[in-house]
């Protein structure tokens, strides 16, 4: 009876294993972050599960990966501060980003100076992205391109990705949290993606594969001396 036990155990815990890192590994691309422009939200060398999502599920404040041709030829990480018909300038008397004429509190942002070194006016165009590092005294970011024809947005149509969760190194693993000052704007924040869900799914695997192979010695030894 304990071997039957100990083998359900194991062969459960395998399915759940297995099964939240294939579901893991459906829903998320991992990434390492090159540089630090998005500190200290995710900084350099640091790697990231970012939710595979096409850009129409887009929010202002998200941290996206994404593709432009006109920023490079690799992948790059930025945070998403205004989309489609919003007006975003910077910087009111109190040094803030304003969205639409509403200024915000961006905690995120590095250091405690002006949202941006560089005061900017620009209209995102239909479908476009305007994009900001967290460290803004140092990001290259749509404060770049104010010149080029989107005033520095880009397509919705180049996200790859939305970053979910710090993974590695271990001292910083955890969920990337959903900026609240975006919160009451239209179409508010995204919901996050299933990263607690893959993570339990996972350890709850392991644990039972760990209890079934631990168990199933005792068994079998309180099976001989219970023998005759």
């Amino acid at each position: 009876m304990g071997h039957a036990i100990s083998s359900l155990a194991v062969a459960l815990g395998c399915v759940f294993f297995l099964g939240g890192f294939a579901w893991g590994a459906y829903v998320y691309q991992p990434y390492t972050v090159p540089t630090d422009s998005m500190a200290p939200t995710v900084g350099a060398g640091e790697r990231v599960l970012a939710q595979r999502i096409g850009g129409e599920d887009v929010r202002r404040g998200d941290v996206v990966v994404f593709e432009d041709p006109g920023w490079g030829d690799l992948p790059m990480l930025k945070r998403v501060v205004a989309v489609g018909g919003d007006r975003v300038e910077c910087c009111d008397d109190q040094g803030r980003l304003s969205v639409n004429g509403r200024a915000l509190d961006e905690p995120y942002v590095s250091g405690r100076g002006p949202a941006s070194p560089v005061e900017f006016t620009a209209r995102v165009p239909r479908d476009g992205l305007f994009l900001l590092g967290d460290k803004r005294d140092s990001s290259l970011d749509s404060r770049e391109h104010l010149d080029d024809a989107h005033q520095g947005s880009v397509g919705r149509d180049t996200v790859r990705a939305r970053v979910d969760a710090t993974v590695w190194p271990f001292g910083s693993a955890g969920a990337v949290v959903r900026p609240e000052g975006f919160r009451e704007m239209p179409g508010g924040v995204s919901r996050p993606g299933p990263w607690n869900a893959v993570l339990w799914t996972c350890g709850a695997g392991a644990a039972l594969i760990l209890a079934g192979a631990v168990y199933g010695p005792f068994a079998r030894r309180g099976g001989r001396r219970g023998s005759p």
